[in-house]
């Protein structure tokens, strides 16, 4: 209602401006005629007038009206050079803030709602940089000043900041006009002041603050590499440390480019997602699926069975599975692609050369314009009390550990609740084991919504989970021959009886022992890089679990192609890292897939929206599945189309979800999704319901009378 008010009263007064004729007076002809009689009240009232022509050239700015130039040439005619120009320095800058103010109050949520994601990448350029930009185009007057102070209302720059580059960055316009006001019986139009060459030396200053900020990043670069000895020649362009999903991608870009690329690993090819995560995970997700739908085959007509089966075999089955994908992530496979393969522990010893530790025991030495650290990530491990007497195993190390075992642990904790705990805990319930899933948060799943996490709750509950929240672990202990983990509810300690722990509390980057002490390149928990993917060294990069923020194989994907075009062709344009369309899911039964905003974080944001709803148990697939559990949520600004987040839970949630991601990733709305075709009967028809549903809630009310009159009216 404010807003509404303070617009009304400003296009009141811009109005009345142009009715009364008052424009007029702010032309070179207006002024001119008129210049006589200012000239007079001047010399009777000095102060009077210049304060009233310091207030109206303020009212002028503020309100974006046409005729600060005049006015700024009437300074220098009534005031001379030097009052002329204080006068309209601080004036000008005053009326601009002022106008840059109301911007900001009036505009900046509404367009910041509407388009905030596709400004997100401005937002984050004026926020690092935005004196800079601000100033090189107020040192060119040929830009409207008016449009600036309005646009730049719209962003993050502060107040402040806009207020002084302003008014040290219109000083030299400024200047130019006043100094023409000074001899403006000469004047025949404005366009007269700005010369070609003199709109040319503003254009060549304008570009000074971009040029020093150039000069500053290699003055920071020259002080970086100080203490470093670059080599005359370099053995690779590129060396890159760690194999798994960001080192084999950077390497085959590299490789495709025809670079010359060495890739280090220490362990296994493929990294952590081949041999002990994603893969393997699913592998056993699929069995326990399989066990699961036999014990309940009378959901789908049959006689439902208790499965027998080997442990042993099923984790056979498994290591099966990583074997016949590993050939995709060979030594061979990258060899013959063009990438050098060096299986050992890689160390930086300056910006540009690696020490690797093969491991026939020997040392080699290479030298790279570029290096790229994508070393991973490891389980993370609490400092529990005898954790080392009683034992544990990881996301890591269980399936070596559990490939020894003919029947699954019969009394299993799993310790942590997100979704390496969730998956794992669902799995090995429905493959037999006593699961208790132990979690010190509220509940399961805190990064989902709430309604969600219950859901996967209640789903792993009936699966046989006890799911104990709120429960912190203490320490683990031997009694009498049996294990023990204590954990702290409610102020009272309550032990639980394991044969195996599984610690599933999340994963750390791998930081330690590759020589990033010694080269000074900060670590907060990842690697700090900026915006390109850069370290402390421009040409050290770093992508995956160890830069963050994701922990998502795609993401270390994703990463990797900004890290490769960076580091090859930096010098003639980087890339700065999209983050703005990230899915992942979580492969419970059923599955959560999210992209974009959650309800709880738009909550939290202060995001306004709206929920689009629509629920499985209502889609032919899913009744002939008999797999109705779930729902897809669409998130969109209030009234409008455009998609903020989404959330499906149910079967395939994770293969859903894809359509979603391109609609956001290239701006395309809800209404485009239902306009699709879709196969019946298919899962896939569920977002395109989910979009009628949109659709539905958002017809035009009046426009649908109006059609049931006509239709009426033609019935007679």
């Amino acid at each position: 209602m404010k807003k509404r008010l303070i617009l009304a009263i400003l296009a009141a007064v811009a109005g009345a401006f142009f009715m009364l004729d008052l424009h007029h007076w702010l032309t070179l002809e207006g002024l001119k005629s008129g210049l006589g009689q200012f000239e007079q009240w001047r010399s009777q009232f000095p102060l009077l007038m210049a304060g009233g022509f310091f207030l109206l050239y303020v009212v002028v700015t503020a309100l974006s009206l046409p005729g600060a130039a005049v006015m700024t040439v009437a300074a220098g005619a009534l005031f001379g050079l030097l009052q002329g120009t204080l006068l309209v320095s601080f004036a000008s800058t005053i009326g601009a803030t002022l106008a840059f103010l109301v911007s900001r109050y009036l505009l900046r949520d509404a367009v910041q709602q509407r388009f905030g994601s596709r400004l997100a990448a401005i937002n984050r350029g004026i926020e690092r940089d935005g004196a800079f930009y601000l100033f090189t185009l107020r040192l060119v007057p040929a830009f409207p000043f008016f449009l600036i102070n309005l646009l730049m209302g719209l962003t993050p720059i502060k107040a402040w900041t806009f207020y002084w580059v302003s008014q040290i960055g219109m000083l030299a316009g400024t200047l130019v006009y006043v100094n023409a006001g000074t001899q403006i019986a000469q004047l025949e139009s404005l366009s007269g002041i700005l010369s070609p060459d003199l709109l040319i030396s503003f254009a060549l200053l304008g570009l000074f603050p971009l040029l020093a900020k150039k000069v500053t990043g290699l003055i920071q670069r020259r002080r970086v590499y100080a203490r470093w000895k670059k080599p005359a020649r370099f053995d690779r362009n590129l060396i890159v440390i760690g194999a798994g999903a960001g080192g084999l991608v950077s390497s085959y870009i590299a490789a495709a480019v025809n670079a010359k690329v060495t890739l280090i690993e220490a362990h296994k090819m493929g990294g952590d997602c081949l041999n002990y995560g994603c893969v393997p995970s699913k592998a056993l997700i699929k069995s326990a699926r399989v066990a699961h739908q036999m014990k309940h085959a009378e959901r789908y007509g049959l006689e439902a069975t208790n499965p027998s089966f080997s442990f042993r075999t099923v984790m056979a089955r498994i290591h099966e599975v990583i074997r016949q994908v590993e050939p995709h992530d060979s030594v061979e496979r990258y060899t013959g692609l063009g990438v050098e393969i060096l299986q050992g522990h890689a160390s930086l010893i300056d910006p540009w050369t690696v020490e690797i530790r093969l491991h026939d025991g020997s040392r080699q030495r290479l030298t790279a314009r570029s290096i790229i650290l994508a070393t991973g990530a490891s389980p993370v491990v609490p400092p529990l009390p005898g954790l080392d007497e009683t034992g544990y195993v990881t996301s890591d190390t269980l399936w070596d550990r559990f490939a020894e075992l003919d029947t699954p642990p019969k009394r299993l904790i799993v310790l942590g609740g997100g979704p390496i705990g969730c998956e794992l805990a669902q799995g090995l319930a429905r493959l037999g084991s006593d699961v208790t899933q132990v979690q010190r948060g509220a509940r399961l799943l805190p990064r989902e919504d709430e309604e969600v996490a219950q859901l996967v709750q209640a789903s792993m509950q009936a699966d046989g989970v006890q799911v104990l929240t709120e429960h912190a672990a203490l320490r683990t202990e031997w009694r009498e021959g049996r294990k023990f983990l204590i954990c702290e509810h409610q102020e009272q300690e309550t032990a639980l009886e394991f044969d195996e722990l599984l610690i599933a509390i999340g994963r750390q980057p791998r930081l330690t022992d590759y020589g990033l002490e010694t080269l000074g390149i900060e670590t907060r928990r990842t690697v700090v890089t900026n915006e390109y993917l850069e370290t402390l060294y421009p040409n050290i990069y770093a992508v995956g679990d160890v830069a963050g923020p994701y922990q998502f194989t795609h993401t270390a994907a994703h990463q990797a192609w900004y890290a490769a075009v960076n580091a090859l062709f930096g010098q003639f344009k980087r890339f700065r890292a999209d983050y703005r369309v990230i899915p992942w899911t979580t492969f419970t039964d059923p599955e959560v897939a999210r992209v974009g905003l959650s309800e709880q974080e738009a909550i939290e944001q202060g995001i306004a929206y709206e929920v689009t709803r629509y629920d499985l148990d209502d889609l032919d697939r899913a009744i002939a599945e008999s797999e109705r559990t779930g729902f897809v949520k669409v998130l969109t600004p209030p009234g409008k189309d455009r998609i903020l987040g989404v959330c499906i839970v149910g079967s395939h949630a994770g293969d859903l979800l894809a359509e979603f991601v391109l609609a956001m990733k290239h701006g395309l709305g809800l209404n485009k999704v239902l306009g699709t075709i879709h196969t019946y009967p298919t899962w896939a028809e569920a977002n395109k319901y989910a979009a009628g549903e949109w659709k539905k809630a958002h017809a035009p009310e009046a426009a649908m009378k109006w059609l049931q009159r006509y239709h009426a009216w033609r019935r007679g």
